[in-house]
């Protein structure tokens, strides 16, 4: 499609994303959005947080992000504390409980001078954008009326919401000693990954920082545009934008309509270059696990070759049922491959309502599995997996041998307390496993996997 500007085919392009969502594009599909506090424009405001900015504000009051959705409810649920703010969503017609313990003004059954509001917000507004003063001198007063009056289950409460101001508030910032509100944005590229790293400075703080990593195989400047395009759409623009000086972004500029500057110098680019640091080093956190989640993986491969004296072992079935109250019995089926999972092959069995045991539902489910693989010539797993011990291994040798298929069997059997300690194979002999070994916990993680997988699907018969 010829479009007039590279503007225009930047919005198509996003356009033509978020309407069909195909597969492998995951920039302009990701949710990720921060929470906010926001001070509602109604006549009497609340006190929330919020999630959504996308809806029309009128003149409500954001504050925020947050990448600490914590810190964000635990600071609205100590300024609703603090201050008697309309708590119901909507007006009640006569006072709740609130009113009763002095958290609210009781607006539904008198009228509140707007002054007092104003007040009341005013300072709620100073302690979100950083000044902690006002509210902690009023904590301390009430503090040491609570004590003075002996309620000093009140004030050990007051004294907590001091000491969560100081963690929760007060040390995730650093001070820059100017009322700058501005995002901060860098990246790194290594080995097909993109690391990108967001700060969130507000009134010249530091409150928090988002960092996300993706599979990049294209131009990494092309990538980090479609990723600030659709995490800009989701949360709020900041004033002003800081980027490295080799970024071109002048469509961004258009698209988002808000200044983008490159800093040279100065505490600016300081800021730059710490989000660069950032970036780098989840980056290199990211490569090193998975570096050592492969190296454990192939460990675990191999052990497992050995021990069932094969050249490899990579594909991988298990098998478990689900019932509900003796009846309604359902099989379940995932596919793993070097111990990760595919889960566009995972399968459901409904199985036929003459079925009344596990081993009879287990049989049915094994022989339609395979048998249909057989037909359709489809990829067998070097290993199948099974959700018991001697009475499922034997159910499924029996199936295997009835449709002559070689597959080695492993069972995990459950102790007196349903944990999963011994694997057998299948002549019923124990494996030379260690609970506390790569092997033993890639097993398990696949016997969770079916039990996950039975009760939260859909049943389709397959």
């Amino acid at each position: 499609i010829v479009t007039s500007s590279e503007l225009e085919s930047l919005i198509l392009e996003i356009t033509l994303i978020k309407k069909y969502t195909p597969k492998y594009n995951i920039l302009l599909k990701d949710d990720k959005s921060y929470p906010y506090i926001e001070i509602t424009s109604e006549k009497y405001p609340r006190l929330r947080v919020v999630r959504s900015i996308s809806r029309k504000k009128n003149t409500s009051k954001l504050y925020g992000p947050y990448p600490n959705v914590s810190a964000a409810r635990k600071t609205v649920d100590m300024l609703n504390r603090l201050y008697p703010l309309r708590k119901c969503e909507h007006l009640p017609k006569k006072e709740c409980l609130y009113y009763h313990i002095h958290e609210c003004l009781g607006y539904c059954i008198k009228e509140v001078d707007s002054t007092t509001i104003k007040n009341m917000t005013d300072e709620i507004a100073s302690f979100l954008k950083g000044n902690s003063k006002v509210i902690k001198e009023k904590i301390e007063e009430e503090m040491l009326k609570a004590s003075n009056a002996m309620n000093y289950e009140r004030a050990l409460e007051l004294k907590n919401m001091l000491k969560d101001i100081d963690i929760t508030l007060t040390k995730q910032k650093i001070d820059l000693h100017h009322n700058y509100v501005l995002d901060v944005v860098s990246y790194t590229k290594e080995e097909n990954y993109l690391s990108i790293t967001i700060f969130f400075i507000r009134e010249g703080l530091l409150f928090g920082k988002h960092n996300e990593i993706l599979l990049t195989m294209d131009n990494e400047q092309d990538d980090l545009l479609q990723y600030l395009i659709n995490f800009y759409e989701k949360n709020m623009h900041p004033k002003e934008l800081l980027v490295p000086n080799e970024l071109d972004v002048s469509l961004l500029e258009d698209y988002l309509k808000i200044k983008i500057a490159k800093p040279m110098r100065g505490d600016l680019k300081k800021l730059v270059d710490l989000a660069k640091e950032n970036s780098e080093i989840a980056l290199h956190e990211k490569l090193e696990k998975l570096k050592q989640d492969y190296n454990a993986k192939q460990e675990a491969l191999e052990e497992l070759a050995r021990l069932l004296h094969k050249d490899t072992v990579s594909r991988m079935e298990c098998f478990d049922n689900s019932h509900l109250f003796g009846t309604f019995y359902v099989g379940g089926m995932v596919v793993f491959k070097d111990f990760e999972p595919l889960k566009s092959e995972y399968r459901k069995f409904k199985i036929s309502t003459d079925v009344k045991d596990d081993l009879s539902a287990m049989k049915e489910v094994l022989y339609r599995r395979y048998y249909r693989a057989i037909m359709e010539n489809q990829v067998l797993p070097d290993l199948l997996l099974m959700d018991g011990g001697e009475l499922q291994v034997s159910v499924a040798k029996e199936i295997l041998d009835s449709l002559k298929l070689n597959i080695p069997i492993i069972g995990l059997k459950k102790d007196n307390k349903h944990r999963t300690s011994v694997v057998i194979d299948q002549d019923f002999n124990p494996l030379d496993i260690k609970a506390d070994s790569n092997l033993f916990l890639y097993l398990t993680r696949i016997q969770d996997e079916v039990h996950l997988f039975l009760p939260s699907q859909t049943v389709q018969a397959s």
